[in-house]
């Protein structure tokens, strides 16, 4: 039996409330569980040196946790003048995330900038982030779409979501909570999208190595928990 009493396959149980902060393009606050994260997506007129002149934009993301996320307080990066390894690794992998289903020429010479805020963690704070930043970019391109910003085509081409696996007392289970993560055999992240593409797998034998079968297992847990997160994202965009 897991901690939680969930079948092996079944999420926590996520929501996803769209339009929650009134300055920005876009928004969304998800919660999977006990694990809580604000997601917002800024429109800027602005883009990386390395890209002007391209004629195509850029999607970004930023990714940080408040003090008290945890069940101890947390130093805020800022004020140690530094984000962590952990920080920087989740923030681009949200960004590639985003990225791997937008369109960046239609987009044009401007960038979307995805910021998710960890109010609370209880485990998959980062896949949390990925499929609410979904929705809080498809807002912020709605809003462009009313305005007429675009010359023309679809900027967003697919969903995407994301859901953490791993094995657990030998068994495959489906979207970690902390209890299990922190005791986890093996813990891996799947991000897919809405057509059930890979954009990234992240995988880690945390105590033995982990079989090929196992993998798949894994796999096809992420492709049935991914397939229920991309209903809710349809559900929360209607």
């Amino acid at each position: 039996m897991r901690p939680s009493h969930r079948q092996p396959d079944e999420l926590r149980a996520v929501s996803l409330e769209r339009g929650v902060v009134k300055y920005a393009e876009g928004s969304c606050f998800v919660k999977c569980g006990d694990t809580h994260v604000l997601v917002t997506a800024t429109l800027e007129d602005r883009l990386p040196p390395w890209l002007k002149g391209q004629g195509r934009g850029w999607v970004t993301a930023e990714y940080g946790m408040l003090p008290r996320a945890t069940s101890e307080r947390t130093r805020r990066e800022s004020s140690a003048g530094k984000q962590s390894g952990r920080t920087v690794e989740i923030q681009r992998l949200i960004g590639r995330s985003l990225r791997a289903v937008v369109d960046l020429e239609a987009l044009g010479e401007r960038q979307i900038t995805v910021d998710c805020d960890v109010i609370q963690a209880d485990g998959g704070t980062r896949t949390a982030s990925i499929t609410a930043a979904w929705v809080a970019l498809h807002d912020c391109i709605a809003w462009m779409k009313a305005r007429d910003m675009f010359r023309g085509g679809e900027p967003l081409r697919d969903h995407v979501a994301a859901v953490s696996c791993g094995v657990h007392n030998g068994v495959a289970v489906l979207d970690l909570d902390y209890a299990e993560d922190s005791s986890a055999d093996t813990d891996a992240n799947f991000v897919l999208t809405g057509n059930g593409g890979i954009v990234e797998i992240q995988g880690t034998a945390e105590k033995v190595p982990f079989s090929e079968e196992q993998f798949m297992s894994l796999l096809a847990l992420a492709r049935k928990g991914i397939g229920r997160l991309v209903e809710l994202q349809k559900m929360a965009v209607m």
